[in-house]
């Protein structure tokens, strides 16, 4: 039963302040918060090394969120893993595993569901459920590394919802998967994917912590960017650039455009004149995706050859920019299709037999 706050979601200032206000001393705090960001424990009873009036204090006072196993699909292609997470209130979440030659990824989640209606994207189709917390973001990395026995390097924020419409939670989870004293994670090495948030990516220059930013561009122009991705009414290109822009000369940090090619929609020679005109002279990066299929849309990857093509028409204009490599294509690789294809088998057992969703996988 989840009582008071997050304790898997407080920075070690404030775990120390709860843990002096239950009474007992500093090195206290430590025990708990390595118990929790090193060792990755995910309840309170395996610490051992914390004595049992403070392990029953912390129970009374606060939780410890988890994301327990829920289902897991490996690719027979690359290893590439797909887990469904169940979390304390029996939603249902999803990350992936990618395992690459600089090292392990973990693409994690940062809300249940999505309201940003990207219309290439499963994670948006049910829409939004609710924010995840710091350390729900966290037990994902933490299930995957005990799950696997591998050390995790990088972290891509890509997974199911918008991190930057859940920024608190977001900067968190950033400063303790990089605290020193637990898992130590490059800030370098942990990309935030957002679908062009203009506040937040102003706030999140600001914030000065030195992470990558993944902008999901798709389209070189308002009118084409608006048909596929609702976000562009709000936000124009012009202003979203323009907070880009702002973004590199707060943080020195390279912006990185995610295009997803969709065949016959965005992944024509215009289209590719089109971007290198509107990101020319950006200090930037282009990452060309072939979309994952997803069987609600009627949207298709682009052919390999207008790929290349597409590549080749950024490269002659002095764009940086590569493909990404395709990974977890038979394993509901898109972002949120295992987890809608679990609920809609939930929803069809439930109108047979009256069983939960929770329970069919």
């Amino acid at each position: 039963m989840m009582t008071g706050p997050d304790l898997k979601s407080m920075e070690y200032p404030e775990l120390k302040e709860l843990v002096l206000g239950l009474g007992d001393k500093k090195f206290r705090a430590d025990q708990v918060f390595d118990w929790l960001h090193n060792k990755l424990a995910d309840d309170f009873d395996s610490m051992t090394n914390v004595p049992k009036s403070l392990r029953e204090a912390l129970k009374g006072d606060s939780y410890i969120s988890t994301a327990r196993v829920y289902g897991m699909q490996e690719s027979k292609y690359d290893g590439t893993r797909k887990y469904l997470f169940r979390l304390c209130d029996d939603n249902l979440i999803e990350s992936v595993f990618m395992r690459y030659e600089h090292g392990n990824s973990v693409c994690v989640s940062t809300q249940v569901g999505c309201r940003m209606g990207c219309k290439f994207c499963a994670s948006t189709i049910d829409g939004l459920v609710r924010d995840l917390t710091a350390g729900e973001m966290l037990s994902q990395v933490y299930s995957i590394i005990r799950d696997t026995g591998e050390r995790v390097s990088n972290v891509v924020m890509m997974g199911s919802g918008e991190p930057l419409e859940n920024f608190d939670n977001t900067v968190k989870f950033i400063k303790l998967l990089s605290d020193e004293r637990g898992l130590n994670i490059s800030r370098r090495n942990i990309t935030v994917s957002t679908c062009g948030i203009v506040p937040g990516i102003r706030r999140l220059a600001d914030e000065n912590l030195n992470v990558t930013l993944a902008l999901s561009l798709h389209a070189y122009s308002d009118e084409k960017r608006r048909e596929i991705m609702p976000v562009a009414n709000k936000y124009p290109l012009n202003e979203v650039i323009d907070a880009c822009r702002y973004f590199f000369d707060r943080t020195g940090r390279r912006v990185t455009f995610e295009y997803s090619l969709i065949g016959g929609v965005n992944d024509s020679g215009a289209d590719a004149a089109g971007l290198a005109a509107l990101i020319g002279g950006l200090n930037c990066h282009v990452n060309l995706i072939p979309v994952n299929p997803v069987k609600e849309r009627n949207y298709v990857g682009s052919a390999k050859q207008a790929v290349l093509a597409f590549k080749n028409k950024l490269e002659k204009n002095h764009i940086n920019v590569t493909i990404r490599r395709e990974m977890g294509r038979d394993i509901d690789g898109a972002c949120g299709q295992l987890r809608r294809r679990v609920l809609a088998e939930g929803r069809e057992s439930n109108e047979r037999i009256g069983t939960n969703a929770q329970d069919i996988l």
